[in-house]
Parts: structure tokens; C-alpha cells; sequence
């Protein structure tokens, strides 16, 4: 298994974590087993890099006249979109999905941050 691999996995990993955080401290939003969590942070993954692209796209004009905060609603769009496919998460509706999206985006980051710093660049002269 190579390195982009690993980091791959750990990536999904940090997103199912993210997911887990978000359902422990928002109340709305309820998971049924850990496979659960992994499938949805592999189908927040994808439809991340998929749908939300031409929906930011699609809703530019908003986004430019909101400033951003726009942006906080397609990402509780997106968590609801996978709330809404897998069985097995339940998202309570608009609060609870913004909260959700707000927290994961946070763990998320905190995440990727440390996985970044893990794999230090070479010095630069």
C-alpha cells in the first residue's frame, strides 16, 4: 500500500471522526453502527468533490451577495443529501444540519492540519 493510499484512508478516517464528533455534541443528528459513519464520510467525500462544486458554481451570485454565509447552507445541503441516501443516518432538520456541517468542517480541518504537519516538506534553503 503506498503513501497516497494511507493518506487516503486517514483522510476518510478524520471525515468519520468529524462525523462522530458532529452526532456526540449536535443534538439532530443520530448514526446507527461505526460502518455507518465510515460509508458517510466516504459519501460526504464524494459528494463533496462531485455535486457541491457545481452547486457553489450554480449559487455564485448568492454566495458573492451573502458574503460566504451562503456557502454554510450548501454544506448542510450536502449533509442532508447523505442523511437522506444512507439508512442509517438521521439528520433533524435545518439547525442541526448547520450546526453538524459547521462542526465537521472544524474537526476536519483540525484533522488535515495534523496529517499535513505529520508529513513535514523538506527545508527550504
Amino acid at each position: 500500500m503506498g503513501p497516497n493510499m494511507v493518506r487516503l484512508i486517514l483522510r476518510a478516517l478524520i471525515g468519520a471522526f468529524a462525523l462522530y464528533i458532529a452526532a456526540r455534541l449536535v443534538h439532530g443528528i443520530h448514526y446507527d453502527t461505526v460502518t455507518t459513519l465510515l460509508i458517510a464520510a466516504a459519501g460526504l467525500g464524494i459528494v463533496n468533490a462531485i455535486i457541491r462544486p457545481f452547486l457553489i458554481l450554480l449559487t455564485l451570485p448568492i454566495t458573492v451577495l451573502t458574503l460566504g454565509l451562503w456557502l454554510l447552507l450548501v454544506n448542510a445541503a450536502m449533509l442532508g443529501l447523505i442523511a437522506y441516501l444512507l439508512p442509517g443516518l438521521t439528520v433533524g432538520g435545518l439547525i442541526p444540519a448547520l450546526l453538524g456541517s459547521i462542526m465537521i468542517s472544524i474537526v476536519s480541518w483540525i484533522g488535515h492540519v495534523i496529517l499535513d504537519q505529520g508529513g513535514a516538506a523538506p527545508e527550504r534553503d
